[in-house]
Order: C-alpha cells, then structure tokens, then sequence
C-alpha cells in the first residue's frame, strides 16, 4: 500500500530506534566439548547452483519479538510489532519451518537461545531462519534490557560452530534501526521516449566458516527503519507480502530484491513530528550464500 496516498492510514509510523534522537567478527561463543562430526557433501550438491533443499523437513524458524523494553534502556514499546511477528508466524510456517515466538526476551536470553539451536540436529534439515524484531543501532540489537552485538548472535551458527547446518542457508531477518538518520528521498521525473565432479562420493572439502549466511536488514547502516503502530513495519510488511505471493517459484535474493522496490516506491513516513514526515526507506542485504536458495515446497 502506497502510505503517502492514504495519509489517515499512515499515521502512526515510528522509527525502531532509541527514544531519542541521538559482519560478522568475534562473537564470543564456547567451542563445543567434543568436536562434532564432519558434515557430509555430495559431489552433486557441492558442485549444485542450487542449495539442496529437500531434505525431510524445512527447517526451524525462530522469531524474537521484543515489544517492551526496561525503562533503563530508554526505549519506548514498539506498537505494531505484534502485527509484524504474527504476519511471519505464518510465513514461516507455510514455508514449511517449525516455527517458534519468542517474546521480549533479555540479550544473554536471545544468545542463548542461538546457541541452543546450534547445538541441535539439523542434519534432515535444509535451512535455518531467524527473525529479529527490536530496537536496534549499528551493529546491534536491543533484547529488553540492552543491546547485544548482532555478531554475538549469528556466531553460534558458524559452520565450525553448527556442523549440521554447513553448507546449508542461514537466513536472518533483522527489522530494527541502524542509526539516527531520516532519509529524505530524491524526487524523479518521468523519462520519455570449474571443474567437473564425476563421482558422488564423499569427500572431505573446506569451506568458509561464514558461508552461507543471508542478512537481511530493514534499512542501510545509519538510518533508521520504520515501523507502522496498526500496520507493522514496513519491511516485514513487504516481506511478507513478496514472500507469499512468491517463495514456491521465486529465489530467495530475487525475491529479497522485489522486497527493496516495495519498500522503496510503496512507503512514504505520515509521521506527527514535521520534521520526520515524508521520509524514506531502503533495505539492505548482506548475502555470503553460495548458491541459489529455492525454497521447493514440501510433499
């Protein structure tokens, strides 16, 4: 929906940031106590454009939530979240993740519930998700009573981490705000007028440890991302929108693309302050995927 044409309907836009104006590296996580098993690959599938995506199951898809902040943080509740995780709820789980909510949870809560998942089996899996919906600046998230390095966060899932999930995507979905930045937008006119593999035995191949990984940012560094108090923000409002129109036939980065457009040309801030009216919105996506994610639905 083109908010700048239904001014009555986007009042309420909100950026997802501290209430006032104002990749990856060493995430600190414990090596496991035993080492685990080497991760299996496939000539086939190593050489594969495509990631294999039809293992048993989808996959887990993990949702944090965080609406209401201690008064220490200085953060506002996020109205409209509820609307956001909702909405993915049920994306995920059409995509075929089981798919868990997590609601205002604190920052070593948000870890450990990464690290939990890592320690897990996914080897009958074909990906992992996560969505984080909070406040946010460069480089971090909020949990309820304070922020954690978004690093922190993303390290348990290494492939040298979570063997079972090597070589296979991890997708992560960040709606929170980079900085303080209003972005105001330009107006534009109307133009006119290697080798092959012949065995499928396994074989021991190296990988990068941070392969694999997609993230997915509601807005560029150092600006801030919007969020609708009825509506939800509009980055998973066009998330959600592109996905289920899509995911059974579409890539995931063409897809996370037509997510930019929308975000792009269909959003347009009806903020209360004069000075936060009128604004825009980019996403920003930070792929080390090596192959194409389809995501095929299941039988």
């Amino acid at each position: 929906m083109d908010v700048s044409s239904q001014p009555s309907q986007g009042s309420g836009d909100q950026p997802d940031a501290k209430g006032k104006l104002g990749f990856f590296g060493g995430g600190s996580v414990p090596p496991p106590s035993q080492p685990p098993a080497m991760p299996t690959m496939s000539a086939a599938d190593f050489a594969a454009e495509s990631y294999n995506m039809n293992h048993p199951r989808r996959g887990t898809a993990i949702i944090f939530n965080n609406k209401r902040f201690h008064s220490s943080t200085g953060m506002g509740e996020r109205t409209g979240t509820d609307v956001d995780s909702l909405n993915l709820y049920n994306l995920f789980t059409a995509m075929g993740f089981k798919t868990e909510v997590l609601n205002d949870l604190k920052a070593h809560e948000m870890e450990s519930t990464l690290v939990k998942h890592a320690k897990q089996d996914h080897t009958d899996a074909d990906c992992f998700a996560c969505a984080i919906l909070s406040h946010g600046e460069e480089g971090f998230v909020y949990g309820t009573d304070g922020p954690i390095q978004i690093d922190k966060l993303v390290a348990p899932l290494k492939g040298h981490r979570c063997r079972t999930l090597a070589g296979k995507p991890k997708i992560f979905f960040i709606q929170a705000c980079r900085g303080t930045q209003l972005d105001s937008g330009v107006e534009v006119a109307d133009a006119k007028g290697e080798e092959e593999m012949d065995s499928d035995e396994v074989e021991i191949r190296r990988i990068p440890t941070e392969a694999d990984f997609l993230m997915a940012y509601s807005v560029v560094p150092g600006f801030y991302a919007w969020r609708n108090s009825t509506r939800g923000s509009w980055f998973v409002q066009a998330l959600h929108d592109v996905f289920r129109d899509n995911w059974q036939r579409m890539d995931l980065l063409t897809m996370m693309t037509r997510v930019c457009k929308k975000v792009a040309y269909d959003f347009e801030s009806n903020a209360s302050k004069e000075f936060m009216n009128r604004k825009k919105q980019i996403p920003c996506i930070t792929s080390m995927l090596t192959r194409d994610v389809y995501f095929t639905p299941k039988k």
